[in-house]
């Protein structure tokens, strides 16, 4: 039987090291597990960063993906498919826009919205040429291109990587006042997550979104809600933004709109901020192929039908009532929304990364995040049952028990 280490020998020679991965090598994933070559058995609570709401390899996306991959998977947007058309029907209405611009990764659709809202401001608001300026927030995390980690405020992000693209400013999460302040008429946008996942599952006080989202419509603002780890389910909402009633102008999803089966995101906003595009203003070979849009067809299905948000809402209460009754000598307080959690680890017990090790040898794979927060995931398909289970051996890690 192969080892883990072998694979990781491999990794390690051939690969950048731009990672710091659990030495655990998958090979296999099914709902809520995933086992590694050695055949060993994890419950999956990170979910691959909440790409995988659906569980790992859900059936009906795995029989639409297979039916399509036959039949065709690539056109490019020069030629029209019989697929592209009903996807965007579907996403528009079930997301609650007018269209849909659909790309690969996270970081590609920030780049459509950024692109968009600043086209918007120069073509409808009138902001002055060169001169639009999109607020965003301390701890933000909306993906790896040169342009987002320049907006970004965690340093090793940006280190080596600059000059940087102007135009952003930057205020603290959760400040209304700040944020306040911070609008000029050359302000185009809020760029927001509605809870920063990577930031240590950061959730704003209640209300927030919705003053913030007010100010923007007094300003003539577009408030843009990224909603790539927090969307789709999540956090016991389809979108998270909808926990503070908000409709945002703009919504950005990825992760989960292919239940983790293909790279797919999306930008989807109205008339008035996508009718800023023409026929060579932006584009993607692949973004909206035949396969993608099949694939996050059947994964929207699976969220709706299978009750998803309404189980992460009930089961992510359940889930942090648990670890917040635990009696550990480590754990400073818990966070999150749904079944979206930050475990916040005591400055005098060190990192988050030990006690992720330890989860891993007892069968939980989490993820340390900011080094002092382990976050639970786990696919939104767990029952009240495993998430029993699973809560002995988080006690056990946590608990000082070992």
């Amino acid at each position: 039987m192969p080892k883990n280490e072998e694979f990781i020998e491999i990794e390690e020679q051939y690969g950048a090291h731009n990672y710091h991965p659990l030495p655990v090598v998958l090979n296999r994933g099914e709902r809520i597990w995933v086992w590694d070559v050695e055949g060993n058995k994890y419950l999956d609570c990170l979910s691959a960063y909440s790409a995988l709401n659906q569980g790992h390899c859900h059936p009906r996306i795995v029989e639409a993906m297979c039916a399509q991959a036959r039949k065709l998977a690539l056109t490019s947007r020069a030629f029209r498919n019989d697929t592209f058309g009903p996807f965007l029907k579907k996403i528009t209405g079930l997301i609650g826009f007018s269209r849909a611009l659909p790309m690969n990764s996270g970081a590609e659709a920030v780049e459509t919205a950024i692109k968009a809202v600043r086209k918007w401001g120069y073509k409808k608001k009138r902001v002055p040429e060169d001169k639009a300026e999109i607020i965003v927030c301390e701890n933000n995390f909306h993906g790896r291109t040169t342009t987002i980690v320049g907006f970004s405020t965690e340093e090793q992000y940006k280190d080596g990587f600059g000059p940087f693209t102007p135009g952003f400013v930057v205020v603290p999460y959760g400040d209304v006042e700040a944020f306040r302040k911070a609008v000029t008429s050359n302000t185009v946008a809020f760029l927001v997550e509605p809870i920063q996942g990577e930031g240590g599952v950061l959730v704003p006080p209640t209300g927030y979104l919705a003053e913030t989202a007010a100010i923007c419509k007094e300003n003539n603002v577009l408030f843009i809600s990224d909603e790539i780890q927090t969307g789709l389910g999540r956090t016991g909402k389809l979108l998270a933004c909808q926990h503070d009633g908000v409709k945002p102008d703009g919504v950005i999803l990825g992760k989960a709109l292919s239940g983790g089966m293909y790279p797919i995101s999306a930008f989807l906003a109205n008339d008035e901020v996508m009718g800023v595009f023409h026929p060579g203003d932006h584009g993607s070979t692949f973004g909206g192929n035949p396969l993608a849009s099949v694939i996050a067809s059947a994964a929207l299905d699976v969220i709706i039908e299978e009750r998803l948000c309404e189980k992460a809402q009930e089961l992510g209460e359940y889930f942090m009532n648990r670890l917040r009754k635990m009696n550990s000598p480590h754990v400073d307080h818990v966070r999150g929304r749904g079944l979206l959690i930050g475990v916040v680890i005591k400055e005098s017990s060190g990192d988050a990364r030990p006690f992720c090790e330890k989860l891993m040898e007892e069968g939980i794979l989490a993820k340390e995040t900011h080094h002092t927060v382990i976050r639970f995931a786990p696919p939104l398909v767990i029952t009240k049952e495993e998430i029993d289970a699973a809560m002995e051996k988080i006690a056990r890690v946590l608990e000082g028990k070992l």
